[in-house]
């Protein structure tokens, strides 16, 4: 029989234990090219997907341009419009608003020269109890709250 040294021992544990490690290794790498399979293959999928994708937001992005091409021209002719209408306002309020007041004045005054003309008439009778209002633009405002003419 043959005797086994220490060293020879040493050297089929050694031999043994890179054996082991090699099948590690070995497994290790086929899990990992498996993955790599599997995400070449997600990677071909969302590709597959993506260019669609890309191509709808394109189109879409190409439409929202002409939508705001739109609104701007809109918004463009509405800053036009309210511009002439503030010229018209002016127009108008210059051609018209003096002699308006000038009219609204002298019925004013006629009123006021009326009504003191009645209240002359009648200072024997007994004048009924009516209040005074004042007219502004369009709205009568009682004259109450103790003010007096």
């Amino acid at each position: 029989m043959h005797t086994v040294s220490g060293g020879e021992v040493a050297g089929i544990l050694v031999a043994v234990f890179w054996a082991i490690l090699v099948s590690f290794l070995a497994v290790a790498l086929a899990r990992l090219a498996q993955t790599l399979k599997a995400t070449t293959k997600l990677v071909a999928d969302v590709t597959d997907q993506a260019v669609p994708l890309l191509a709808d937001a394109s189109t879409a992005v190409r439409s929202a341009q002409t939508q705001i091409e739109r609104v701007d021209a809109i918004a463009s002719d509405v800053q036009e419009v309210t511009s002439n209408a503030s010229a018209l306002s002016t127009t108008v309020a210059s051609t018209f608003g003096g002699p308006l007041v000038k009219v609204a004045a002298f019925g004013y005054g006629v009123r006021r020269a009326i009504s003191g003309r009645k209240d002359d008439v009648r200072k024997d009778d007994v004048p009924a109890k009516t209040p005074r209002r004042t007219v502004i633009v369009g709205r009568a405002v009682s004259r109450g709250r103790g003010k007096k003419d």
